[in-house]
């Protein structure tokens, strides 16, 4: 590169073939320019690799990196922050795309009012293209909030390496970007949210039944094994997370999660 990048993107791929197109364009069609994007391969089955690899051949921001084993977001997603030149690291997921102007602003945003760790609002759709809603962010956070509420989207996070360093997930299958912001908040005290949007995400069918179930056992993970908490905390910090997020009736009882 001409240039070394200012920011790194960091996008997973596993079967992606559907969407990833429309990720990179995303990207691409960006005000801000001088960037890289780290596509990080899990093994995948359909043509996600052939896609991304012809177009990093036609732009040289494009870096494509192929796990040998499927070994999950965390992995992939650790070997691209690994990887990465740039001084910031952002993260968007082959699935969702980002607003033309998103770097641009949460860049600006970060620089003039020395912000190490950011985040912003974001519209969701379904698959058929029909909107969702706004999902917003805390104006700003601090760790035990964050532990209790963590309204922090993975496709508008970004953080400053030359503050923080490279920080990385925890290895825990789901909920691994929840168990990095708790890492950095622990290094930086706030995240400071961005109100308007910056980005899309796309809720597909084929993971609503089980999501909200699924994030809630990855969420008791993550405080106790991840924060090392005891149960008493831990249940604490779950019983705020369950009933801000409407989850009381619709999780296993607390008691279940032990056994995970």
């Amino acid at each position: 590169m001409d240039r070394l990048p200012i920011i790194s993107i960091i996008t997973p791929i596993f079967n992606s073939e559907k969407f990833i197109e429309e990720t990179i364009k995303s990207v691409k069609d960006q005000g801000f320019q001088l960037w890289e994007m780290i596509l990080v391969d899990d093994c995948s089955t359909d043509s996600s690799v052939s896609l991304v690899s012809d177009l990093a051949n036609a732009d040289h921001r494009l870096r494509v990196i192929s796990l040998s084993q499927n070994s999950g977001a965390a992995i992939a997603r650790n070997t691209g922050i690994e990887a990465a030149r740039g001084r910031y690291i952002a993260f968007l997921d082959s699935d969702d795309a980002w607003l033309p102007d998103k770097l641009e602003k949460q860049l600006r945003f970060m620089q003039e009012n020395e912000v190490a760790f950011s985040c912003g609002a974001y519209k969701k759709f379904n698959e058929r293209g029909e909107f969702l809603g706004i999902a917003k962010p805390p104006t700003e956070a601090d760790y035990k909030s964050v532990l209790k509420s963590p309204r922090i989207g993975c496709l508008t996070a970004m953080y400053d390496t030359h503050v923080t360093g490279k920080v990385y997930m925890p290895l825990i299958r789901k909920r691994q970007d929840f168990g990095l912001w708790l890492r950095l908040l622990k290094k930086v005290g706030v995240v400071y949210g961005i109100q308007e949007p910056l980005a899309e995400y796309l809720v597909r069918s084929d993971s609503i039944s089980a999501s909200k179930s699924s994030a809630a056992r990855y969420t008791w993970r993550i405080y106790r094994e991840v924060e090392g908490f005891g149960f008493l905390k831990s249940s604490y910090y779950f019983s705020n997370y369950a009933i801000r997020n409407g989850l009381r009736s619709k999780v296993p009882r607390l008691a279940e999660f032990l056994s995970i």
